[in-house]
């Protein structure tokens, strides 16, 4: 284990701003994460995924119909699964797309009550425009919000003819985030891509193994394993901290009752930092009874080092009021 693993650990939990403040504006946007800076957020989350000419895009799947109108403004262009594969498309192309509230199959809003349907226009933004955006912010607001990266499939994007790793982590150094003391965290499923970019790549972010239910399909990592003793000390020479599901770590039974699973108690002992995902005061995890529970719960039971939410402010209340 390299000396300088593990040192992400915090005594004061970060608040992760999912994709923004995604509660209130259509996640990915710039304007979400302005709203997530103003409300506190320490960190915002950039999932990325490539255009046909290479270029990183700040966008969580690596295909669009159900955050833009790419369906209707490029009819003819799904593959035949019928997905509109951002990587299919130029970014001069992606420019001409409108960013809307996520919707299902259907073409129904998931979370009914967000933000609406609108005139008002959102678009695709490149990893350099954000990156950016919360430098300038930073300034501007006399903040130090960091960035919380992650690369989206990568095995298939190098299928594809995409290296997103060497990309990202290129793109990253160029704006001076080299180093673990730097205030960036790079974050995937694919184990296997994480020991690539620190070993192969050389890079010295601090990096954090999502994990994921095998069933997803996320990558050819085995969750399963990954979620045990054994498999927390194998992160542990890779990575600074783990990114797990809620009810990973946590369950609340019908009825009442608490399950606290082991997942926490390992990943701890090995020195890893514990960032969950996702806080959402509009779905909250199978029974919890609500949004006050589950954080008490995951700061003062599970004690976790930092949380992914769509709502920023909620949890700073949160976090504030438990501090006086």
């Amino acid at each position: 284990m390299s000396p300088d693993v593990n040192c992400a650990r915090s005594h004061a939990p970060i608040i992760i701003a999912h994709r923004g403040a995604s509660g209130y504006l259509p996640e990915h946007t710039l304007a979400a994460k302005a709203l997530a800076v103003g409300m506190g957020a320490d960190y915002v989350e950039q999932d990325v995924v490539i255009t046909r000419d290479g270029v990183p895009i700040v966008t969580h799947d690596i295909y669009l119909e159900d955050v833009t109108d790419i369906a209707a403004r490029f009819p003819g262009r799904a593959r035949a699964d019928g997905h509109h594969y951002a990587i299919d498309f130029t970014l001069a192309e992606l420019r001409t797309v409108i960013r809307h509230e996520r919707v299902d199959d259907a073409g129904h809003e998931v979370f009914r009550d967000r933000f609406p349907p609108s005139g008002v226009h959102f678009g695709i933004v490149t990893l350099a425009e954000e990156i950016e955006f919360v430098q300038g912010l930073n300034r501007s607001a006399g903040k130090n919000v960091g960035l919380y990266t992650e690369v989206k499939y990568p095995a298939w994007h190098r299928g594809e003819g995409q290296d997103i790793t060497r990309i990202v982590l290129d793109m990253l150094a160029h704006y001076g985030y080299r180093r673990r003391a730097d205030e960036v965290y790079f974050q995937c499923f694919d184990a296997l891509e994480l020991k690539r970019a620190r070993q192969e790549l050389r890079s010295d972010l601090k990096f954090v193994q999502l994990i994921g239910e095998n069933a997803w399909k996320e990558s050819s990592t085995d969750y399963d394993a990954m979620r045990t003793d054994h498999g927390m000390a194998d992160v542990a020479t890779y990575a600074d901290g783990i990114g797990p599901e809620i009810t990973q770590l946590v369950e609340w039974r019908p009825g009442g009752g608490l399950v606290v699973k082991d997942l926490g108690r390992w990943a701890h002992a090995r020195g890893l930092a514990i960032h969950p995902y996702t806080h959402r005061v509009d779905s909250l995890p199978a029974n919890a009874p609500d949004s006050g529970s589950v954080l008490a719960t995951l700061f003062d039971q599970v004690r976790v080092d930092g949380l992914f939410t769509d709502f920023t402010d909620v949890v700073a209340r949160h976090l504030a009021a438990r501090r006086r």
